[in-house]
């Protein structure tokens, strides 16, 4: 039996020397261009009438949607082209030539086809917009002021299949580090060859044998006693130091069998999520706040493991779920050598496969979150036998760089003729296939499947495959997150738009300009799908509800692959009153109650047998409604309630947080809703709404979860605006204020109809 197991000392860099002896990030005070000169890269030409920023920064989401964009669906009607960033810098004497030492600048990410200039000559770039990358200024750079540009061209559209942003979407760094790259923490691998004593709950350890392995060093072990170890539901982080840097580490073993998957020598289910990079309506702009939001939202709708789907994520990102306690399929690459858009990476493979592959692995192998790699999704070429080729030298890669990881790949079709494919993976992933499992385990029983995309509607079906089936490790639905791009996916629609009939991929779907299959919307809203989820895999018995939009209640409703019913925690239903409505009880008590204003609509029990749902159908009636779990000796415990909304009353501004670093990138997540005088919230409310920061700060972006909102999400931004207008989707509505470089208030003030409300967020 094919048994994979691993112990690792896996770990993330993060300190003020990460990048060797010296870094210092360089993202404020760039000028932007949205064009194209050869003059631009010159020191000498004159720049001041550019825009000023900061990065990261994503040109496409300041743009306003149009159908007839190159990008088109796929890149969520938002424009692209080629834009020119410049940078005068005067360095610290530390970033300047010195015997024994080099000087890099490190990309996070630049989409796409970027050229780096330092001083007007042509020093480095990168054409894969999703890998970080290093350029070695170490020639160029003198004393005084030294000007960077950097040219990126996102103009060869089609490129990607989901929305993929433009510009110098991550941080930049400048940095400066030994000669012989054995403080270069790409090449700094640490791993643990041994744990002893891991207790019987899997939580410490009596000791544990590191190997530290830097270039051109001899390895190091060493040795910790007493050790926490590493887990989703403990995320226990050490900090290991390396002469000038440290890093954060932590301590756990994996074991991947046909027998089950085992985290610090304990049974552990997979209950996974896919996401895309982007950030809703900041785009694909990698601000550090916005990632760890996008963890948090993930960990805190139950989630335990995520797939980065399908292209490398951010360094934050992955420090987020190295804190928080996520588990990680890091994935390389979406197709292979087949296209599946015109410009996409089958154009790039053969030159650069290997470059791809190193910048994944040696940037993200410390990270204690990542669990596997993962070379690629649904290539189209699954039939020929350059895909047994190509995969199995991107996975040779992969091993020989992180040999302490198992290598998979999300496949579309699975049958004997794969059986080939399968083998050159360690793990093989299953997209909306795992109805084979069992098939396949009978004809392949050293296979350990995980179920790398599943439909949003077969909870049940996912969960139950990984509950009852030891060889099926884990589910990873499509999606957690809604994302823009691959407009369309996820509708549910009425019969009376024709535009929207067939799949998102079967034509255009505008106004569409995104997903919404996600268990979370745009603007944090968790839907009714996600709270059933989560129930499913939870130990911890809990209640939830889910109000059915009626058929025709506006039209006959349609649903599409991606979609679940529409479905929503709303108990206003005008010129229903007397008509049936279904609402849905999610519990994993035995029995649910559901009351409507305190009258008992009816009893049902919610055992496996009903896959934990009761659904009532019920005369819709104005008021409240109220769900109860009922235990074996007949007492309700944990209410539900949902209540009509009366006339509006107020705004209400819920911010994600008060207190802002006055470092140009901190960011304050601002929900805003309608509410009646009881502070209920109006579902069917959609004003447009007025945004105004006033104070230190900017309006980084606003926004709802409506994606077919043509109102543009930061075009304000480059008009250079602090006001902006957007409207309400469901009564509900987003912004994100930015923080300036000076401390002080920043103040946001919403107002619509003749309400207003402001909140203030402080920066230090």
């Amino acid at each position: 039996m094919r048994t994979i197991s691993a112990l690792f000392f896996l770990s993330a860099i993060a300190c003020s020397h990460l990048f060797g002896f010296q870094r210092q990030r360089i993202d404020d005070g760039w000028r932007f261009r949205l064009a194209d000169d050869s003059t631009f890269a010159a020191a000498s030409f004159d720049d001041t009438k550019w825009r000023q920023l900061d990065l990261p920064h994503d040109w496409s989401i300041e743009g306003n949607f149009d159908r007839e964009t190159p990008a088109g669906n796929d890149g969520a009607y938002l424009p692209t082209g080629i834009g020119w960033y410049r940078l005068k810098i005067n360095p610290l004497r530390d970033f300047l030539p010195q015997d024994g030492h080099v000087t890099k600048l490190y990309f996070e990410g630049v989409y796409m086809n970027s050229t780096v200039f330092v001083n007007g000559k042509a020093v480095g770039g990168h054409p894969y917009g999703y890998s970080a990358f290093w350029v070695d200024v170490t020639d160029c750079l003198h004393e005084g002021e030294n000007v960077i540009a950097v040219r990126v061209d996102n103009s060869a559209q089609k490129n990607c299949r989901w929305y993929s942003g433009s510009g110098i979407y991550r941080h930049v760094w400048l940095c400066s580090m030994k000669a012989d790259g054995s403080d270069d923490p790409w090449q700094t691998y640490v791993r643990t060859e041994q744990i002893f004593g891991i207790s019987s709950d899997g939580r410490r350890a009596d000791s544990a044998t590191v190997c530290i392995a830097r270039k051109n060093m001899p390895d190091e072990r060493r040795t910790f006693r007493d050790v926490a170890l590493w887990s989703p539901e403990q995320p226990s982080l050490y900090n290991i130091e390396l002469d000038g840097f440290s890093i954060e580490h932590g301590f756990r073993s994996l074991d991947f069998s046909a027998d089950g998957f085992r985290l610090n020598g304990q049974p552990y289910t997979l209950f996974g999520g896919c996401v895309h990079h982007d950030n809703g309506c900041l785009g694909a702009a990698a601000f550090d706040a916005a990632e760890w939001r996008k963890a948090r939202q993930i960990k805190e709708a139950g989630f335990n493991a995520v797939r980065t789907s399908h292209n490398s994520p951010s360094e934050e990102f992955l420090r987020a779920c190295d804190h928080l306690g996520l588990l990680v399929i890091d994935e390389a690459f979406d197709g292979l050598r087949a296209k599946k858009n015109a410009h996409d990476y089958h154009e790039l493979i053969d030159r650069y496969w290997q470059a791809d592959v190193d910048a994944l692995v040696l940037r993200d192998r410390n990270h204690p979150c990542v669990i596997a790699w993962s070379n690629g999704n649904e290539v189209f070429e699954r039939k020929k036998i350059e895909i047994i080729t190509t995969s199995r030298k991107l996975a040779k890669r992969m091993r020989q760089l992180d040999p302490s990881r198992p290598v998979t790949q999300a496949l579309c079709e699975v049958d004997s003729i794969f059986d080939p494919l399968a083998e050159t993976l360690d793990l093989v992933g299953y997209n909306y296939l795992i109805q084979f499992a069992e098939r396949d385990h009978a004809r392949c029983p050293e296979r350990i499947i995980w179920q790398t995309e599943s439909y949003p509607d077969s909870a049940f079906q996912s969960w139950s495959a990984v509950n009852d089936l030891p060889y099926v490790i884990g589910d990873f639905v499509w999606t957690a997150i809604d994302y823009l791009g691959e407009s369309g996916i996820g509708r549910a629609h009425y019969a009376s738009d024709p535009a929207d009939r067939g799949e998102h991929w079967e034509g255009s779907k505008w106004p569409w300009h995104g997903s919404y299959c996600g268990d979370i919307d745009l603007t944090g809203l968790r839907k009714p799908i996600s709270h059933y989820r989560q129930m499913l895999w939870s130990d911890t018995a809990s209640l939830s509800i889910g109000v059915r939009e009626p058929d025709c209640y506006v039209d006959s409703i349609i649903v599409t692959r991606w979609s679940t019913w529409p479905t929503t925690r709303s108990w206003n239903w005008p010129g229903h009153d007397g008509k049936p409505i279904d609402v849905e009880v999610y519990s994993r008590f035995p029995r649910v109650r559901l009351y409507l204003n305190d009258r008992l609509i009816g009893e049902k029990p919610t055992t496996r047998a009903e896959r934990f749902k009761a659904t009532f159908t019920l005369p819709y009636q104005p008021g409240t409604l109220r769900a109860v779990g009922v235990m074996s000796d007949g007492s309700e415990v944990a209410p539900q309630t949902i209540r009509t909304a009366g006339k509006a009353a107020a705004l209400r501004l819920s911010a994600d947080k008060s207190q802002l670093s006055a470092d140009g990138q901190d960011l304050a997540f601002v929900v805003v809703e309608m509410v009646d005088a009881d502070g209920n919230p109006l579902p069917l409310a959609d004003e447009k709404l007025t945004f105004r920061v006033t104070g230190n700060g900017t309006l980084a972006a606003v926004g709802n979860a409506d994606m077919t909102d043509m109102d543009s999400y930061a075009a304000h931004l480059a008009d250079g605006s602090r006001v902006a207008q957007h409207r309400l989707w469901h009564g509900r509505a987003i912004a994100v204020v930015r923080s300036g470089h000076k401390a002080g208030k920043t103040t946001l003030t919403v107002s619509a109809d003749g309400l207003s409300k402001s909140i203030t967020v402080r920066s230090k």
